[in-house]
């Protein structure tokens, strides 16, 4: 007889549940979802990160760093729509590996979602903080330091934590909780903010490719790759490429890894699958949709910011707009630091609006307590225990915790998700053949196997440190589930009820 800790859950039993009185509102359509995925996908990762990867990792091969990332993040998005369109309901990769690889593997990817999506969070309302400062720095404007940063910082060239004098980031903390208020009220609010959002945001980075190709010096492209072109360790032993103070990998496959978090908001349309109108052909359409052209806009951004400032005098905190102020145009600065401010928010809206979701598809299976997690507001009709309680961690996380650790935690376990739905869009083709798939990842089997080796990859091409911290939560999981969710399982309470165990 099976292990209850595997048994999977049918899929006719997902799509019964979506019947019932306890589910959310069928209003958005394709437009409305690829905007949600540029929305999650276009911001920190375009407007902060980038300085970070190009800075310390990766030099102008920035540019090869963003294509090897989508490259990897196109497999997986393939896979992502196939599911999606399987089964349209809330939950994404934790519904996913539910129905394909049984109840324990479930656990620890919605666990590991939970992770992605709080810690994206807090990482987006710190790069929030910055530009906000910048764009009030115009003004002659600061906010006291005690407010500004959080408390420390990691030093890549000493390789030690360094205190910034700080005691927490202020602005973070505000931006969190209007967002959880925005959030709270409903989804139809909530994707009207995000399209005026992610249409301002566009604006701007058009701008940013448009003018700035003007001001791009070939010479600041030279050399192409100051740190190699690989950058891969494993556990912490670094066997191809170059090392910084701190025994970290640097290179293109390092930059790699770290800007991956740019791309990080695709898989985001698939928790709102039961809110779509017609999932199973708008939801594939907004995934695909969004990431080609988060890709094409990434690529063109990058070669610009690197072309206009030499890499090693870009700033990590606003790097784009302090490159026009390099150059001499404040007037652009005014623009890219308001056109930031309007991406990053609607970036922080997608990621919070999701993270309830995948909290109320596990509360649905008894995995979490439903009296929490499982409440949907009785007339906003939104997780909205949920939501505040996502508010409040994000706004402490992204008030105390530095950049450079929360965007690499972020990366391991968004790969971690990714991979294993890969691995589970390959175990459901030879476990349920015939199931009907409106929407097919291609050339099967190897758009999975290289979703699987490609996320592999970058993940062995971060610091140690972050497996040492992804195994601790993936613990700590493990202890509430064995605590609490094997005994409260609706899926094992309806297999004993049938004589199933």
């Amino acid at each position: 007889m099976s292990s209850p800790l595997f048994a999977r859950k049918p899929l006719a039993l997902l799509l019964e549940e979506m019947k019932g009185e306890n589910r959310l509102r069928r209003i958005l359509g394709p437009i409305q979802l690829t905007s949600l995925g540029v929305g999650a996908i276009i911001g920190t990762g375009i407007f902060v990160l980038t300085g970070q990867a190009a800075h310390d990792k990766a030099g102008p091969a920035l540019v090869v760093s963003f294509a090897v990332s989508g490259l990897a993040c196109i497999f997986a998005a393939l896979c992502y729509a196939e599911f999606a369109s399987m089964a349209p309901v809330a939950g994404s990769a934790y519904t996913y590996a539910y129905a394909t690889l049984g109840e324990l593997f479930a656990w620890i990817i919605g666990w590991d979602l939970v992770l992605e999506y709080t810690v994206v969070s807090a990482t987006v309302a710190h790069g929030w903080s910055h530009y906000f400062q910048d764009f009030l720095g115009i003004f002659g404007i600061e906010i006291p330091r005690a407010l500004a940063l959080a408390p420390f910082d990691y030093d890549p060239a000493a390789g030690r934590f360094v205190s910034t004098g700080a005691t927490f980031d202020l602005p973070a903390v505000i931006v969190t909780i209007v967002i959880t208020a925005i959030l709270v009220k409903g989804i139809r609010e909530s994707a009207t903010f995000n399209t005026t959002m992610v249409a301002v945001k566009l604006a701007v980075v058009l701008l940013v490719i448009g003018v700035g190709a003007f001001y791009v010096d070939p010479a600041n492209w030279r050399p192409f790759a100051p740190y190699g072109w690989t950058g891969v360790s494993f556990f912490g032993k670094t066997f191809s490429g170059m090392t910084d103070g701190g025994g970290h990998p640097l290179g293109m496959l390092a930059g790699a890894a770290i800007i991956f978090f740019a791309y990080i908001g695709f898989d985001s349309v698939s928790t709102h699958a039961e809110e779509a109108r017609d999932p199973q052909r708008d939801v594939p359409v907004g995934i695909v949709a969004s990431l080609l052209v988060c890709t094409v806009l990434y690529i063109a951004v990058s070669a610009v910011l690197t072309g206009m400032v030499p890499h090693d005098r870009i700033d990590i905190d606003a790097p784009v707009s302090d490159a026009f102020r390099q150059v001499g145009l404040p007037w652009a600065q005014f623009l890219i630091s308001l056109g930031a401010l309007a991406g990053i928010t609607s970036v922080l809206l997608v990621m919070m609006l999701s993270q309830p979701r995948v909290l109320l598809a596990m509360a649905r299976d008894g995995m979490l307590p439903p009296g929490v997690f499982g409440a949907v507001h009785e007339r906003y009709r939104t997780p909205w225990k949920s939501t505040i309680l996502t508010g409040a961690v994000v706004s402490v996380l992204g008030g105390l915790l530095p950049l450079r650790i929360l965007a690499e935690l972020t990366n391991i376990g968004t790969l971690l998700a990714f991979a294993i739905v890969c691995a589970a869009v390959l175990v459901m083709r030879y476990v349920e053949p015939g199931a009907h798939r409106p929407f097919r990842a291609p050339l099967f089997p190897w758009v999975p196997i290289l979703g699987i080796a490609t996320c592999a990859l970058l993940m062995f091409s971060l610091p140690v440190e972050n497996w040492w911290r992804l195994g601790a939560w993936l613990l700590a999981g493990m202890v509430i589930y064995f605590g609490y969710g094997r005994r409260h399982s609706v899926l094992a309470e309806r297999r004993k009820r049938e004589g199933g165990v």
